[in-house]
């Protein structure tokens, strides 16, 4: 109890001082108190994990009643994870906003929303009163929305900041529906209730409660068709903001899936084969999309969605593990995705600090504006090449293990005698190899056009950035390695997590916890990564050696017999995904811009693809209008004319008067019709 209040003290007084700090002691302020508030979480949630779970009622008030604190050992790996990508892109942002310091009033909300965001995504993963838990939810979404308008004199950014949060809204009225309805039925908001309901009624009931769940949590999450809001707040936000929303902030509605499954029960079967089509359906859309784009943060946004996707084709397969009273696939499905949740917040986290360092270095976003900045910033190619290899799932890196769980667990499920379900497994397989190969050809691009080649464009100042930024940048690397090297001991800190779903199983009358043969293939699988690492640090080590006292030549780029300027003679970002672009056209809205070539090399020729998401035009456009033009058919009504606004009142005033007078005659006449 008296931590718990000392973490509200600490987060009251930071939210107190902010306001009258000088402008260099904010950031200090502001990184203490996330400090303060990271290790009090931390150690909840080090004591979930190890078994000694917190468990908090407080008195609350005559509407919300009392208020439950639960830190279970979900909560704790989210919370840990919440407060580690939290402090890295803390300190990488007390660097990146000094270039804001003229804007002292946006800086103290800035420092304010972002302690508002941490600690809601930490009390959400520990509240369940469902009330508070709402309450925590509206203070996150408002909290990263102005975390997202920072740059508000950008008509872009307000757009985008409005988009975020009119969605989170429509989230929040999806999760109040589903809590409402648990409320109207069982007469309490503690989350135990939702239990209670789901025992209470037929599967079907179940699975519209959870389906009600999941539209909200998902919309957070930015699963398909959920995330159109995503590629746009990402973009806006300042670089260490974005590293936040994607490392963080959507896996919050991971948590929220999670702990419906927990809670709810249903029909998994049916619910694990409905998430697993949605994670296929959102890393493919992705991916997909992720390749066509030309803004470097848009297209790590894209990215997002598309870890998003496989996580969920983690998170369906432990489900239908439940459903098959599956020990195995239970486990390889739900280690896989809460494995990938926090590689994600890693490497996503990373790749946004590297675009942000070019985006300050260089003052641009645009793919195709770059070239050869490894040259200039070798440290933030290294980097965000580091974190490439991290995402497509490559090893030695931390995303090779979770997704190597995920597909041992597609395996495991090509062992069932059903049709139905094989084929299942067997779409499910294929599209996450294709997210992989697409993943790998979509950093392949991103890598080349932003650090290899030669400079498309000049820059006035590109430098690498200072040891402030670049220090929690190496952290995320180091506990990236230390999974690809360790895997075992995450998977251990994992198993009170997976044991808590394997207790659902009603075969199972004791959790096992992470099987036998699963660990020591972990074991494996770190020691093939500390090989690979010695074996291509033994090459270089070699090459260095050899090459040492080779003399070194530099001379232009072989032109193919043309004389001419070779840097114009590299591929293009556009240019590299033509056959891509091309093959996959109809799938999207691509609208073009050509200008017409004419000669070897042209002076003012140009091709230009800016794609649009055909979900957001048939599912938000469209739609929005429709309502217009309804609503437009109206306008006769607002003519400007004064005896037109007069006549209106008067009716107003008349329906006022007339309505209730109607109401009761036709009482008095129904009263009469009875007696007689």
């Amino acid at each position: 109890m008296g931590l718990f209040y000392a973490y509200l003290g600490i987060l009251g007084a930071a939210l107190l001082l902010l306001p009258f700090l000088r402008v260099e002691a904010k950031g200090g302020i502001a990184i203490g108190a996330s400090c303060a508030l990271a290790m009090i979480g931390g150690y909840f949630a080090v004591l979930a994990l190890s078994g000694h779970e917190t468990g908090l009622i407080l008195a609350g008030t005559q509407v919300t009643g009392p208020i439950p604190i639960r830190i279970d050992a979900l909560s704790g790996w989210f919370i840990l994870l919440i407060n580690f990508t939290i402090l890295t892109g803390g300190f990488y942002g007390l660097q990146y906003m000094k270039a804001y310091r003229d804007q002292k009033a946006n800086l103290s909300l800035h420092c304010m929303a972002f302690l508002l965001v941490q600690s809601m995504l930490s009390l959400l993963c520990a509240v369940q009163n469902s009330l508070v838990f709402l309450f925590a939810w509206e203070i996150m979404a408002l909290s990263a929305f102005l975390l997202v308008i920072f740059e508000h004199l950008k008509s872009d950014t307000i757009r985008a900041g409005i988009n975020y949060l009119i969605q989170s809204h429509v989230s929040i009225v999806a999760l109040m529906a589903g809590f409402i309805w648990v409320a109207y039925r069982m007469g309490s908001y503690d989350f135990q209730a939702i239990r209670d309901f789901s025992a209470s009624f037929s599967h079907l009931n179940s699975l519209a409660l959870f389906l009600v769940f999941f539209a909200g949590f998902g919309l957070k999450a930015g699963f398909v068709p959920f995330h159109t809001w995503l590629p746009y707040a990402h973009p806006a936000a300042p670089s260490h903001v974005s590293g936040l929303m994607s490392g963080v902030l959507i896996k919050i509605g991971i948590y929220g899936i999670l702990r419906m499954i927990l809670l709810v029960e249903t029909d998994y079967l049916v619910l694990g084969f409905l998430l697993l089509f949605m994670g296929v359906i959102s890393g493919l859309y992705g991916v997909m999309l992720a390749i066509l784009q030309h803004n470097l943060k848009k297209l790590l946004a894209y990215h997002s969605i598309e870890n998003i996707g496989i996580i969920g084709i983690g998170i369906g397969l432990g489900t239908i593990g439940l459903g098959l009273d599956n020990a195995a696939l239970s486990t390889l499905g739900f280690a896989g995705a809460m494995l990938h949740v926090l590689n994600h917040s890693l490497f996503k986290s990373l790749l946004f600090f590297s675009a942000g360092n070019v985006y300050q270095a260089t003052q641009s976003l645009n793919i195709e504006h770059f070239g050869g900045l490894i040259k200039k910033m070798p440290h933030t190619a290294g980097l965000f090449l580091v974190a490439s290899l991290a995402i497509c799932g490559l090893p030695p890196f931390n995303g090779f293990v979770s997704e190597f769980l995920i597909y041992s667990g597609l395996y495991l499920g090509l062992g069932n005698d059903s049709p139905v379900m094989l084929f299942g497994f067997v779409a499910s397989l294929f599209g996450l190899v294709l997210i992989g190969g697409l993943a790998i050809f979509c950093f392949t691009k991103a890598f080349g056009a932003v650090f290899l080649g030669s400079p498309r464009r000049e820059f006035a100042h590109v430098s690498e950035v200072g040891l402030g930024k670049l220090i929690p940048m190496y952290a995320v690397v180091v506990a990236m390695m230390s999974i690809g090297l360790f895997p075992g001991f995450y998977l251990e800190l994992l198993s009170a997590p997976l044991a808590a779903f394997e207790a659902k199983m009603p075969g199972v009358q004791q959790a096992a916890g992470i099987p036998a043969n699963i660990a020591g293939l972990m074991t494996d699988i770190g020691l093939c990564a500390a090989g690979l690492i010695a074996l291509v640090g033994a090459v270089f080590f070699v090459r260095q050696r050899a090459g040492r006292r080779q003399p070194v030549m530099v001379g232009p780029t072989w032109g193919c017999g043309y004389v001419g300027d070779a840097s114009r003679m590299q591929y293009t970002a556009s240019s590299f995904v033509r056959t891509y672009r091309k093959l996959f056209e109809p799938l999207f809205s691509i609208h073009k811009k050509k200008k017409p070539v004419e000669g070897i090399f042209p002076e003012g020729g140009g091709h230009e693809t800016h794609p649009y998401d055909k979900t957001e035009l048939w599912l938000i456009d469209k739609p929005l209008k429709i309502l217009k033009d309804f609503i437009g058919k109206f306008q006769f009504l607002q003519n400007g004319n004064p005896q037109f606004y007069i006549f209106y009142g008067v009716v107003f005033i008349a329906l006022v008067i007339l309505v209730p007078m109607l109401a009761e005659g036709l009482s008095f006449l129904l009263d009469f019709l009875n007696q007689l």
